[in-house]
């Protein structure tokens, strides 16, 4: 499962589809677009769809997802999209489809009308394998399997690396001092392009006004250019913010340069850079650095797997890295970025990976591998003493003072007990109002404080004016002095609809007295 919880646009999506996604992309000028990959290879799109760049084949908007018919199947490598928005993808079988604004050529279909549906990009790239696309605000590159770089589109600066600031109306190969060489990792700004060499050289190409190509002049450039400054460093990666660049070195060390007024070359100041400037991370090695052409906002991972952010980061202007609690990039883009869309195509492992929480999830009263079962009401209940130790210091005493394999439990029902155990299991809680007054019982009874908590809220949830007379007596009885009151002033908000319950008319005498009185203070009987 893909995690795009932090994604406001796949907030309505209900949760049996977002357990289908396994690759995802989130775009648009305010984060408002997105396609999705599922598990069955099938695609989907939802968002405002400017100028159709969802590909679905018209200009409608719509709320849920619909599916690219065309798309299904094509197992999908590489996507990256321009601010028109145009989108551009790479499959598994080498070949490279576009769609949406086509304004400056940028889908490389040779026209400048909108692309509504994906169509094959087929000039000069029908004998080629694309392995990775690249798209800055209106132009395309493409990187194929030989290492060769393609590009088209808009080319105002030079960013096509065509030698000419002409726009490029079909894929054109990028050759000049490239010509012979093997390319292995391109990205885009808005206006420019770069490449990563398999010898670890690094060149870029097109607008240079903020310095972002780092050849330490603020001049453009039409055709690729060694950034020499970088002599005998490795480059493995690059990435391209809106004005400026990031490099990742073979020993884990961060290179940035080009504009930096909002502090995203994390040099510490707001002083662009025309040369790449080696930024202090603390001698932590790096592993990835994220930048994405619509922001000012930068990112890096540390071997270690601290995230690390910088930037424009939500308005404001971090100049130097800062430690965050993310455990990846795209997660600084989602939440800090502006607009808040991914930096790359999302991706999970293809494979049946599931992380802690989901594992245990799966193994709660499961029979095969458990070592203990719980008799309850005649049933049976599933699960494992090291959990249960580690969970629950009444199960870690009880564990230790026996071995048995088989326990029987009198004083709770199976929905209740069952409910405690899988709570141990998942921190969660899935029981309807009157039944989490049973359990609500037994985490006072276990002295589980978390869980209490979690009952009362699930009990204020479902409160009405039939059960609420029960929810207060229960309050009552298990102490839980916040429940009370909920229930009390509810009560009292309700008093007329309350009184003529039968849950009312067999209150407990000193309950009912004492909710007389409470309610009398409280001014419920003035009129």
């Amino acid at each position: 499962m893909l995690d795009v919880g932090k994604w406001p646009v796949f907030a309505l999506l209900p949760p049996e589809e977002l357990r289908l996604i396994r690759q995802a992309c989130v775009f648009g000028s305010a984060a408002n677009e997105a396609l999705y990959v599922t598990v069955n290879d099938e695609v989907f799109a939802l968002g405002t769809n400017c100028s159709g760049c969802l590909g679905l084949g018209d200009l409608q908007s719509t709320i849920e997802p619909r599916r690219i018919d065309v798309l299904c199947g094509k197992k999908i490598v590489s996507l990256s999209y321009g601010t028109g928005p145009h989108v551009v993808i790479a499959t598994a079988d080498g070949e490279v489809f576009a769609w949406g604004h086509n304004g400056y050529s940028q889908l490389g279909n040779g026209t400048t009308n909108h692309g509504l549906t994906p169509a094959l990009v087929s000039t000069n790239l029908l004998s080629k394998r694309v392995t990775e696309v690249a798209c800055g605000s209106h132009h395309t590159i493409a990187r194929t399997t030989d290492g060769e770089v393609y590009a088209w589109g808009y080319n105002n600066s030079g960013q096509v690396g065509s030698g000419s600031t002409a726009n490029q109306p079909t894929p054109r190969r990028v050759s000049s001092c490239l010509q012979n060489k093997v390319v292995v990792n391109v990205a885009c700004g808005q206006l420019c392009s770069m490449a990563v060499l398999d010898n670890g050289e690094i060149y870029g190409w097109g607008y240079n006004c903020n310095g972002q190509l780092g050849l330490g002049n603020n001049g453009n450039q039409q055709t690729p250019c060694r950034i020499a400054a970088l002599q005998g460093v490795n480059i493995l990666q690059v990435a391209c913010g809106y004005a400026h660049t990031l490099a990742l070195t073979d020993e884990g060390l961060v290179y940035a340069w080009g504009a930096n007024s909002y502090g995203q070359l994390g040099t510490g100041n707001k002083s662009n850079q025309a040369l790449p400037t080696q930024i202090n991370t603390d001698k932590e090695r790096m592993v990835e650095v994220a930048a994405c052409h619509t922001s000012h906002t930068s990112a890096a991972k540390t071997q270690s797997g601290q995230v690390l952010m910088w930037g424009q980061c939500r308005g404001q202007a971090v100049a130097s890295p800062h430690i965050t609690h993310f455990s990846s990039t795209d997660d600084v883009f989602a939440c800090f970025a502006t607009p808040a869309v991914t930096w790359h195509l999302l991706s999970v492992d293809g494979d049946d990976y599931m992380t802690v929480a989901q594992s245990l999830k799966k193994e709660f009263d499961s029979p095969e591998i458990s070592d203990l079962k719980f008799l309850v009401d005649g049933k049976c209940i599933h699960v494992h003493k090291a959990l249960l130790k580690i969970r629950c210091e009444h199960f870690r005493e009880l564990l230790n003072e026996t071995d048995e394999d088989s326990i029987e439990i009198h004083q709770f029902s199976y929905l209740v007990y069952r409910a405690f155990l899988e709570y141990l299991y998942t921190d969660t809680i899935n029981l309807p109002p009157e039944d989490a007054i049973g359990l609500l019982d037994l985490a006072t009874f276990y002295r589980e404080t978390r869980l209490k908590r979690l009952c009362q809220e699930t009990i204020k949830r479902g409160i009405s004016e039939e059960n609420a007379i029960t929810l207060l007596s229960a309050a009552v009885k298990y102490e839980a002095r916040d429940l009370e009151e909920f229930c009390f002033k509810f009560c009292v908000n309700h008093l007329t609809a309350v009184t003529q319950t039968q849950a009312f008319e067999d209150m407990d005498h000193d309950l009912l007295k004492n909710f007389i009185i409470k309610a009398s203070r409280y001014g419920a009987f003035k009129n």
